[in-house]
């Protein structure tokens, strides 16, 4: 990368701001420019640089970062240049790449691990990876958004998402502050609600009848029954089990904190004959579904072969999916109320229940004539005369 002549920018409009363009560097088809501002600290006169356009410097950036440099100056304190700068940042913040790396290793049992990771290698890392969370800017963003032109709201939220929990998470553990500013995430509007028509309902309950199995079709059952997700399955532990009162806790859901559901009949017996089945099997192992050397279970192959040989849907995604079903079937029975399904699944917001209001229209249409029959019955009393 050529180092170039350093040229003004404009004078008049922004003093002591300089650039050059780079005879190899590229963005946007045009060659990469770097900017630098010229001050005084003290009698010396100093030429700091600032950024380069690709990674969303601009000579008003420039202009802004001089300004404060030779304010400083004038009050006669201590003007750091751009590279000691970085330096104390480095001692004191980490990078987006040091702070993934922290993630994804705390993060390692998670089936989505790999996932994420992939998408973060690919569509962030690249971009703002080598940067520390305070040297970010909107442009930044701005950037990884464009290049994901094309592609669904869903990945363009994906990707963001995975950005925001890096940058929270950095604040979370202490090496990083927070960034100065919000991302704005994209409008999405293609949330599935899967569950499962007669015919797949049908299918799937014949499969599980006669599966050989039967430790994985506890495990769907389970979550069946009572909409537990596909982590708190795995890690489901003895200990979590009452019942005397009739109880399930919630080992680490989703949203932090300890969470207990009602153990339904249909629940106890499933839990009781797992309970058996392991003593058979004369595992010393604390969870209800041990994994691989009796620790917490992290993946379930035989599920996906019930799925396949149930031919239910390739988008279906079995536990999740289970877990929909659990709902759907609850809002159109019309006896339970989105507040009572909510605390059934655990949100910790009634407002990510509401897309199960569609399924109480049923219940609303015949509440809505129960309610004509009560007025029609109250009219039809009064004499006219």
């Amino acid at each position: 990368m050529s180092t170039g002549q350093r040229r003004r920018v404009d004078p008049k409009k922004w003093a002591g701001v300089y650039y050059y363009e780079s005879e190899t560097q590229k963005f946007q088809g045009k060659p990469d420019v770097c900017y630098y501002i010229s001050y005084y600290a003290g009698p010396k006169r100093r030429m700091d640089k600032v950024g380069w356009k690709s990674e969303g410097y601009g000579p008003e950036v420039a202009a802004e970062l001089r300004g404060e440099r030779v304010r400083q100056n004038r009050h006669g304190n201590e003007v750091k240049t751009s590279k000691e700068i970085r330096l104390e940042k480095a001692k004191k913040e980490q990078t987006i790449d040091e702070i993934a790396k922290l993630y994804f290793e705390a993060k390692a049992d998670e089936k989505w691990r790999r996932i994420d990771r992939n998408r973060y290698q690919k569509d962030v890392s690249p971009y703002v990876g080598r940067k520390r969370v305070s040297d970010i800017s909107q442009g930044d963003i701005d950037r990884i958004q464009k290049e994901l032109v094309g592609k669904q709201p869903a990945t363009v939220w994906a990707v963001l998402e995975i950005l925001r929990r890096l940058i929270n998470y950095g604040v979370s553990k202490k090496v990083s502050p927070p960034l100065a500013f919000s991302i704005i995430m994209p409008d999405v509007d293609n949330e599935r609600t899967e569950y499962l028509n007669p015919d797949e309902l049908k299918r799937f309950r014949k499969v599980l009848s006669t599966w050989k199995n039967q430790e994985a079709v506890r495990m769907l059952q389970l979550a069946m029954f009572t909409g537990m997700r596909r982590g708190e399955v795995f890690r489901l532990e003895e200990a979590h089990l009452d019942f005397h009162f009739g109880l399930i806790t919630l080992n680490k859901p989703k949203g932090g904190r300890t969470a207990t559901i009602p153990m339904n009949p249909i629940a106890r017996d499933m839990l009781k004959s797992q309970l058996n089945w392991k003593q058979e099997q004369g595992t010393t192992s604390s969870y209800v579904f041990p994994g691989k050397f009796d620790g917490e279970r992290t993946d379930c192959s035989a599920v996906d072969n019930i799925k396949k040989a149930a031919k239910l849907p390739k988008q279906f995604r079995i536990f999740h999916g289970l877990r929909h079903h659990f709902a759907v079937i609850l809002a159109n029975s019309g006896q339970f109320t989105l507040d009572l399904i909510a605390e059934l699944l655990t949100h910790k917001d009634v407002k990510t229940t509401k897309k199960y209001s569609k399924f109480l229209q049923e219940t609303m249409q015949n509440r809505g004539k129960l309610a004509a029959e009560i007025i029609n019955s109250e009219m039809s009393t009064i004499k006219l005369s």
